[in-house]
Order: structure tokens, then C-alpha cells, then sequence
């Protein structure tokens, strides 16, 4: 750790008042001290947070051995250099490589090929081949409406395209593909590539050397089959060159540690003769929405002498433009200019295709991202191709050589002139204006900072400037809140898994009103389906919530209720979601999960009157509620064969755990209907869920532990659902069922944490920790959760925190950067609630 001893911060050159130096320095102290108690070690680290859409971590340990990337996996770069004594050193990210097209894909140019659904002589991969009698078209080929250039909805395709190459000197020659499903890729006759399997992006995949040799002057032939197995298809493919990358002087700064708490990631690096502290800081602060909605984070810099010589010290940050696209191969321009107080660089895409494309794997390509600074002679901006950025910085060629162009770095230059032992701290922000966010039936809806009259990006910039000392003690105290909060109740492995989750769990919403005037917090279902507001996402997210904001829980169910309030919806449960992101038109999932839904709108709401001390919410949307919960009397206690939440592991008729779900929506129903003054309704469902609960022990009862389903005493899964019988003070379920599911669990986990049931050894990450929340003891509890911390910080799939691993090695199954994980926080939730 650093030890700063002082502090000076200047904007415009012109140093601010001693007492905010002074407290400057404490906070910054205090930070170091406060830091020791929060996660050291994560899947991947958060670095700008704020949206699905605008979310950079690091997928490794070492902030200097790779890319950053948007959480899809996809590069989004970061670039940190610092120069001293005129000696570089790269502390964060790395050179991302750089392509150059030879054949274009249909993501850069309409191209024409031959095609043919009707299987074909063998030698049509040949490059003599007479394909004259096959059709013509252009790609992609798919069966998406939207996006194809020829319609593909057959089994098979065949493809060949006929190219010349302007220059056969080739470095690294790569496939790029999109497929959907199997594919064989051949070049002028030879096999380069074939799998059994889909994509939903382009893949750059290697051709060895002795093939691209093989390109000649003259006519050359890229050769695909592709077969559609099942659900959607696609093709598309070109070729490219990977461009050798040019040398240069730079060494690398030794990272000495890296810390995460709540809103902030801090690095300490090392070079010769300077220390560098490197602070991200995504201000999410759920007690101050308008700090919270600014699509601005700051990337502090303290640099100071670690050898108590003087050294002259620069640093550069490098942002790449893939921050504003879709796709690398989507043309973009930048600009620089000035907006009062601060020097601004802005960039996006030159086609702005607002909301036009929806889905998982999916960056956003329209509205333009910021890289700001106060304004003074000592920060230099501009813009350069990759290729010449980190040249530029070495050799002090700085100047603007491009504003236009398929991918493009806005460089930041800091000049923090001579530093001794007395710190030094300058700061950059980087901001985005989506324009409009999401469309909520059919209209299009700005970001919540965009309610204000008169509201721009550059007003934003500008007030995170001047309040950047209060955001830093706000982040300060906050960070502090939630981390004791987690440590009291849980210890410090437990703490550590909240910290991980605040960040991520918030990113995958966005803040907006609806045209009605309610807030909405809507999720994106990432790496799953891309659902927009999926109730079964939601509901296990809402403990964060729950503990510090209830509103923005409020906003997660808003639109639920809007939709199944409206002509649109005609069930008598609950829906689904609405939509896929970012179009919230209404329910795209392909089924309905009744019991599991009805029963989540329910407890969360009576979860968010319980947080807000009002019933007034409730009132609000009784007549539905009434129209669940009879759905649920007639249905819940033995449900049909239908989906719940954990639907990747298929449907399930007699589902134990789901009829818990079901007894407690309607014991938390009565509870409302007493809030509200209905006497009556309230004992009648209270009478009900005692009897059905009365019920499940029996039914469920395998001896030892309560069974998976119905009937089957080899069976036994996580009840997780049983949390909110004790959190929301029903009391339907006695201690004794508690105690005898916990004493089973834990004698069922493996390494890495308890499997969802006894059906496959994976597990859900934010099922766990409800799972061990229903224990009585802080034995029992740690037994639980302790490998799950041994997960999140040995597990080899270095992505944004999965949520669904195997239990056994502690590899991601699937999902990532979901916000789910903010149900980590049950166990605070419960201590909270439970006295």
C-alpha cells in the first residue's frame, strides 16, 4: 500500500482551499486503511459500471496482462501508460491487436455469393467448380427477417465465394464466422475450420500457414456448408489479417495489489522511482439517485516518489471507440471540444442505429461516449488510430491524426510535472449519453438523469467535476456502510461476496420513467436469453435492493404490474417479462412460468411494503394481487408440469421447492390483506397457507430431508424459497424444517459449494446464500457460504462473476454479470428483518 502522506488536487492549474486538501488527504488515507477489509480476488474486476451497455471490467488479476473488456467478453480497451523520467510503463490493459480486412463480412460491405440449398457434387469446394446454376445471393443468410439479405430457413446451405486478394503478403490470416449451426469452412479446396455448434457473433479463428500460402493471383474460393440443426440459423464469414504489431520501448508496472469495494476498484502499482494508485470509481450510490443515474465514472490518479529523488511524471489514458460499438467493423467519429470548464473527447458511431438491435450478446452502437478533463495546459487530448497511440506517447509526437475511421483511441495526456514524496492526484471521467435507453411499449424513454430540463451529458460532466470530492466521501461512507453491514452478520469471506456483487448486480439495469410517471429499473437477462425486466431475475436480486433503496425494487416490478394491468396481457398469473432488451414491448419468452412468477410479484411486494413501512404499494395493484393469489390457492401447493426460476434444468411437475414459493406468496398476501384492513381476506389465506404449509411437510417429508419433488424420497434440492417465511415473519413453516433441510445440506456439498439438487452436480451461486441464510447458527451459515468465497476466488472462468458453476471444479456452466448476485445479500436482509 501507498502511504500519502499529503495531497494536492488542482483544477485549471489553480490549487483549491487547504481544508478541502486537507480533507482530500484524510479521505484518501482513510481509503487505504478502510480498503483492507474489502475483496482482494475476483473473477473479474469491475472497472466502469454503470449499465448493461456501458460496463468495462478486467478479466484477469493483473490489470496489465490483457484487454479490458465489455462484460460480453468483448474488447473494449483501456489503455494506462506512464511516463517517467521518460522511461513508459503500461500499468493498465494492452495493445488489443489489430485487423485489416482481405474478404469483407456482411457487417462491413453487401457482398454477392453463390449459394445453393440442394446438396451439391463433392468437389463444390473446389475452386474450379462451375457453380453457374446456383442462385445468387447476398449475406447474411438467416431466417431473422430483420437482418437477413437472403433468407435461409432450409436444413442445408451451401456457399461460395469467388475473390481476388489485393496483396498476398499476409502476416496472420484469420476466418472471421458467424454460424449457426454446423459449419465446414474450406479455402480454395482445403478444410480450414468446421464444429458442431452456433455463434451469436463473428469468431476469428487461426488458418495455418500452409493454406494461406496457397493463395494466389487471381481467383481464390472461400467454400462453406452450413446445416441448422435446430432454432434460428445464419452464416457470414470473410477473412482477415491479424497486422503485426510495431515494437516499442514500454516495460511494465509491477501491480503490487488491487482491492474492490462497493463503488470503487483501487490499484497500486510500482515503477522505478514512483508509486501510481490507479482508483475507479463508479459513484452507484443508491441513496443519491442523481449521482447514481449519471452515466459518469472518475479514474483517479495519485502518483508520488518512492525513492525520495524528484522524477517529471506523465500518464496517458487511452479509450478505445470500441466503447461506442456494436461491432468492431462499424465506422465511427470523434471529435474534441471544450465545454466550459473541462476538455472533452467524444466519439460513436456514424450510423446511430438508436435501439435498433435487440438481444444477449449484444454492446451498444448508438448515442457517444465522453473522456473528459479539467481544463488546463498541463492535460493534452487527441485522437490517433490504434496502431500509433502508444508511439505517440513514447515519443511525445502527440497530435490528432484521425476523427474518422472503423475503431479510434481518445488519448488523455497528464502532466503532473515534477513529483516528490508530497502526492500528487489528477482525475479523467468517462461518461455516456445513450440518447434514449429502452423502448417501454413502443416509446422510446431517456435515461433518468435525462429528466431534468435542460439536462446534457456536458452539464453532467461538469457537475461530477465540481462535486468530485463530495462523491469521493460519499463513496467513502457508503463503501463503509455496506461492507460492515455484510461483515457483521456474515464475517469477512462473506462481506467480500457482497462487495463483488454490488456493482455487477446494478449494471445490469437501467433507470428510467415511464410515460405513467413511475421510476423503472429494468434488467437485462445477461448472458441468458436477454429478456428486458424478467420476474424471476428480479426476484432474487432484491435483497440488495431491499437494504438500500426500496424504490428501485419498486422499479423492477413497475412495468410487470403495467403490463399485466393492460388489454395486452388476458392470463390470470403473472407474466414473464417484458420483452427482450432493449425493448420492453411485452413478453418474448417462449413460456410462462405461472406458479413462479405469481409467487414472486407477490412476496416482492410485500417485501417492498415491509421495507417502506407503507402498504401503499399494494393497495395500488390489490386487484391483481387478489387475481395471483387465487391462482395460487388453486395451483400452488402441488404445481403442474411447468418451468420455475432454474429453468435450464427443465421442467418439473410436483416441484417441492416451488410449492413453497407458492404457500409463502399466500401467507405474505394475508399479511397484506391485514395491512390493508381486510380482516377477513387476511385470515382466510392465512388459514389457507397454514394448512397448505401443514400440508407440504407431509407430502414433502423423505425422512432425513424434504424431497425434490412430490412422491420421490431419493430426492432433495435447495429450498431456498423458505427464506422469505422467515424473512417477511410469517412463521407458516416451523424451526424444525429449517434445521433438518441445513443439517442434509451440509453433509451433500462439494468443493465448491452445494449442488441446486440431486439431479446434477451444478449450483446457483445466489441460491446458496439464501440457502444458508435459513440456518440458526454462524457455524451453519459459514459452512454454506465459505465455498462459495473458495468459488469466487479460485474458479477458472475469469468472467464478471457467474451464478451458475459446478460444484465439483468450480467452472461457470453458464450465465455471467447477472444481476442476481445481488441476492448475496439475503443474509443482511434477514438480520435486518428478523429480531
Amino acid at each position: 500500500m501507498l502511504e500519502f502522506t499529503s495531497f494536492v488536487t488542482t483544477i485549471n492549474e489553480e490549487p483549491i482551499s487547504m481544508k478541502k486538501i486537507i480533507f482530500s488527504a484524510m479521505l484518501f488515507a482513510c481509503a487505504f486503511n478502510f480498503a483492507n477489509g474489502q475483496a482482494t480476488k475476483a473473477p473479474a474486476y469491475p472497472l466502469i459500471t454503470h449499465n448493461t451497455y456501458f460496463s468495462i471490467w478486467s478479466f484477469n488479476d493483473t490489470l496489465n496482462a490483457a484487454p479490458t473488456k465489455h462484460w460480453t467478453g468483448k474488447d473494449q480497451s483501456l489503455l494506462g501508460l506512464i511516463k517517467v523520467d521518460g522511461t513508459t510503463y503500461r500499468f493498465m490493459g494492452k495493445e488489443p491487436k489489430s485487423y485489416k480486412t482481405i474478404l469483407p463480412a456482411a457487417d462491413e460491405v453487401n457482398y454477392d455469393s453463390k449459394y445453393t440449398e440442394t446438396e451439391p457434387a463433392s468437389d463444390w469446394n473446389k475452386v474450379k467448380f462451375d457453380d453457374n446454376s446456383w442462385n445468387t445471393g447476398q449475406a447474411p443468410f438467416t431466417d431473422d427477417e430483420q437482418q437477413a439479405k437472403t433468407k435461409w430457413t432450409s436444413k442445408n446451405i451451401w456457399v461460395r465465394r469467388t475473390f481476388t486478394p489485393n496483396d498476398l503478403n499476409i502476416n496472420k490470416l484469420l476466418l472471421k464466422l458467424r454460424n449457426d449451426d454446423n459449419v465446414e469452412v474450406y479455402l480454395n479446396g482445403e478444410m480450414v475450420y468446421s464444429t458442431i455448434g452456433w455463434t451469436s457473433d463473428y469468431k476469428l479463428i487461426p488458418i495455418k500457414d500452409k493454406i494461406k500460402n496457397k493463395l494466389k493471383n487471381g481467383d481464390n474460393v472461400l467454400a462453406i456448408h452450413c446445416a441448422n440443426t435446430a432454432g434460428g440459423s445464419w452464416l457470414d464469414a470473410g477473412l482477415v489479417e491479424e497486422i503485426k504489431p510495431t515494437a516499442n520501448d514500454v516495460l511494465l508496472a509491477k501491480q503490487k495489489s488491487v482491492i474492490i469495494n462497493a463503488t470503487q476498484t483501487i490499484y497500486d502499482f510500482e515503477c522505478v522511482g514512483v508509486d501510481l494508485q490507479l482508483t475507479f470509481t463508479s459513484p452507484l450510490l443508491m441513496n443519491n439517485l442523481d449521482v447514481f443515474s449519471r452515466p459518469v465514472s472518475y479514474i483517479g490518479y495519485a502518483v508520488k516518489s518512492n525513492d525520495g529523488k524528484t522524477h517529471t511524471v506523465k500518464v496517458l489514458l487511452s479509450a478505445s471507440t470500441a466503447i461506442s460499438v456494436n461491432s468492431p467493423a462499424q465506422q465511427v467519429t470523434a471529435q474534441k471540444y471544450l465545454a466550459g470548464p473541462l476538455s472533452v473527447l467524444k466519439a460513436g458511431t456514424v450510423e446511430q442505429p438508436l435501439l435498433q438491435k435487440k438481444g444477449d450478446d449484444l454492446r451498444i452502437d448508438w448515442g457517444y461516449m465522453y473522456v473528459a478533463v479539467p481544463k488546463s495546459v498541463n492535460e493534452l487530448q487527441y485522437i490517433t488510430d490504434p496502431t500509433a497511440t502508444v508511439s505517440s506517447f513514447v515519443t511525445g509526437n502527440i497530435a490528432s491524426t484521425n476523427k474518422a475511421g472503423k475503431l479510434l483511441d481518445l488519448n488523455t495526456v497528464l502532466n503532473f510535472g515534477s513529483v516528490d514524496a508530497t502526492a500528487k492526484e489528477k482525475f479523467i471521467e468517462l461518461g455516456y449519453d445513450d440518447l434514449y435507453s429502452v423502448q417501454y411499449f413502443k416509446q422510446n424513454l431517456k435515461p433518468w438523469w435525462k429528466l431534468t430540463k435542460g439536462a446534457t451529458i456536458e452539464g453532467e460532466l461538469n457537475k461530477a467535476a465540481t462535486q468530485y470530492n463530495a462523491v469521493m466521501s460519499q463513496c467513502y461512507n457508503f463503501n463503509k456502510t455496506v461492507y460492515n453491514d455484510a461483515l457483521k452478520v456474515g464475517g469477512k469471506d462473506y462481506a467480500a461476496l457482497c462487495v463483488m456483487a454490488y456493482r455487477q448486480s446494478i449494471a445490469a439495469h437501467q433507470l428510467v420513467k415511464s410515460p405513467q410517471g413511475e421510476i423503472l429499473f429494468l434488467s437485462k437477462e445477461n448472458f441468458s436469453n436477454g429478456s428486458i425486466n424478467t420476474v424471476d431475475v428480479t426476484y432474487p436480486s432484491a435483497p440488495l435492493y431491499l437494504l438500500y433503496n426500496p424504490r428501485l425494487l419498486e422499479g423492477m416490478l413497475n412495468g410487470i404490474f403495467h403490463y399485466c394491468e393492460s388489454p395486452m396481457w388476458t392470463n390470470n398469473f403473472a407474466a414473464h417479462d417484458l420483452g427482450t432488451y432493449p425493448l420492453a414491448n411485452g413478453q418474448t419468452y417462449g413460456e410462462n412460468m405461472p406458479v413462479e412468477e405469481s409467487g414472486n410479484m407477490i412476496i416482492l411486494t410485500a417485501a417492498v411494503v415491509k421495507a417502506e413501512g407503507n402498504p401503499a404499494f399494494a393497495k395500488k395493484h390489490w386487484k391483481t394481487l387478489t387475481t395471483w393469489a387465487k391462482y395460487l390457492s388453486q395451483n400452488g401447493l402441488d404445481p403442474g408440469n411447468q418451468l420455475c426460476t432454474d429453468d435450464f434444468a427443465g421442467h418439473l411437475a410436483h416441484n417441492a421447492n416451488l410449492s413453497v414459493k407458492a404457500i409463502v406468496a399466500l401467507g405474505a398476501y394475508a399479511n397484506l390483506a391485514g395491512q390493508l384492513g381486510q380482516k377477513s381476506i387476511a385470515l382466510k389465506y392465512k388459514t389457507l397457507a397454514s394448512g397448505m404449509a401443514a400440508k407440504w411437510i407431509k407430502m414433502a417429508d423423505a425422512g432425513d430431508h424434504y424431497s425434490l419433488v412430490f412422491g420421490n424420497k431419493d430426492t432433495w434440492s435447495q429450498k431456498y424459497n423458505l427464506v422469505w417465511d422467515k424473512v417477511l415473519g410469517l412463521n407458516l413453516f416451523p424451526a424444525s424444517v429449517y434445521k433438518k433441510e441445513v443439517n442434509y445440506y451440509l453433509a451433500k456439498q462439494n468443493d465448491f459449494g452445494l449442488p441446486l439438487d440431486s439431479r446434477k452436480t451444478y449450483t446457483k451461486s445466489d441460491w446458496i446464500l439464501w440457502t444458508a441464510s435459513l440456518a440458526d447458527n454462524q457455524k451453519d451459515f459459514n459452512a454454506l457460504t465459505v465455498p462459495i468465497y473458495k468459488y469466487a476466488t479460485q474458479t477458472p472462468s475469469r468472467v464478471p462473476l457467474s451464478d451458475w458453476h459446478e460444484t465439483t471444479d468450480g467452472k461457470m456452466v453458464g450465465f455471467q454479470a447477472r444481476s442476481v448476485v445481488g441476492g448475496y445479500f439475503m443474509k443482511v436482509l434477514r438480520n435486518k428483518w428478523v429480531k
